[in-house]
């Protein structure tokens, strides 16, 4: 089951009270979204938004039956459209894990891990159209070294990109092993690891439109907020910590927003032991004061 990184300081920066409503945009497995129904009985709710219909399919019983719990099958991107279907007001605060869970790498067979032979899929929604598989097949070469380069800041993009265009040529990359085997020629072997970690990373936030979905979720949820209300946002890489790092400054710098700390937590040295797959977390968090000037 799916580990839920930083939570004690995540349920800190969120301070849920009794009767209060949540949303948690990443659901996953629900293991923030249960911490916090702990803290908003009797009445509070929690919202719970999972793109990925195959991931909520495989919950517990007992998650899907939390009476105090709603559960969207829907994208983060879509918040503000979320909460009004399901007419769903003081907020009081709204957490993104921008993680993948565990899940989605030891069981959903979509290729996330480079570890694994499995098709080279990606999608977190199965109505997305974009695979992994048709961005290292039908990408220019130029398009593939600036996702490389920018969504997993990797350094040999070039080098792999043109690798990629030669051996797509005779044979479809199709699988997450033809794409290791590939790098694996292409870099030195001290590298491997992290250059297929950095691919993966790329592949996935260009097939997800991550970036663009975090600027248009953490915008939206902010404005839907109320005032007191908190965010809190878990990132696991520096591109996209910037990303929030950024946004977060643009709101305190408004007036609308108050920084709950100026430097972001990461996990302790336990934490870390316990669940390796946290050690690049960071937890930025801001309060609201006020709404953003038109």
């Amino acid at each position: 089951m799916h580990i839920p990184v930083l939570l004690k300081e995540t349920i800190e920066a969120l301070d849920p009270k009794p009767n209060e409503n949540f949303i948690d945009c990443t659901f996953g497995w629900g293991g923030h979204s249960l911490a916090i129904l702990e803290r908003n009985a009797p009445s509070g709710l929690v919202l719970g938004i999972e793109w990925d219909g195959q991931s909520l399919a495989a919950l517990p019983e007992e998650v899907q039956k939390n009476p105090r719990l709603m559960i969207e099958n829907d994208s983060y991107a879509n918040i503000a459209a979320i909460a009004k279907k399901n007419n769903f007001k003081m907020i009081s605060g709204i957490l993104f894990d921008l993680g993948m869970s565990s899940w989605h790498v030891d069981e959903s067979k979509k290729g996330f891990s480079f570890s694994k032979d499995e098709p080279l899929d990606m999608r977190y929604a199965k109505d997305t159209q974009l695979t992994a598989s048709r961005v290292i097949n039908e990408y220019s070469v130029a398009r593939l070294e600036d996702i490389f380069e920018d969504y997993g800041q990797e350094r040999q993009a070039a080098k792999i990109a043109r690798a990629i265009e030669k051996a797509r040529i005779s044979k479809q990359i199709a699988s997450t092993a033809a794409l290791v085997k590939l790098i694996e020629t292409v870099v030195k072997r001290s590298y491997v690891r992290p250059t297929l970690a950095r691919i993966f990373q790329a592949l996935r936030i260009e097939v997800n439109a991550e970036f663009a979905n975090i600027f248009r979720g953490i915008d939206d949820g902010f404005e839907i907020m109320a005032c007191g209300g908190r965010m809190a946002v878990i990132t696991f890489h520096s591109r996209e910590d910037g990303l929030v790092k950024r946004k977060f400054r643009e709101l305190a710098d408004l007036g609308a927003a108050k920084l709950l700390f100026a430097k972001p937590i990461v996990p302790k040295e336990e934490e870390v032991k316990n669940n390796p797959r946290s050690r690049s977390a960071k937890l930025r968090a801001i309060e609201k004061i006020g709404q953003i000037n038109q």
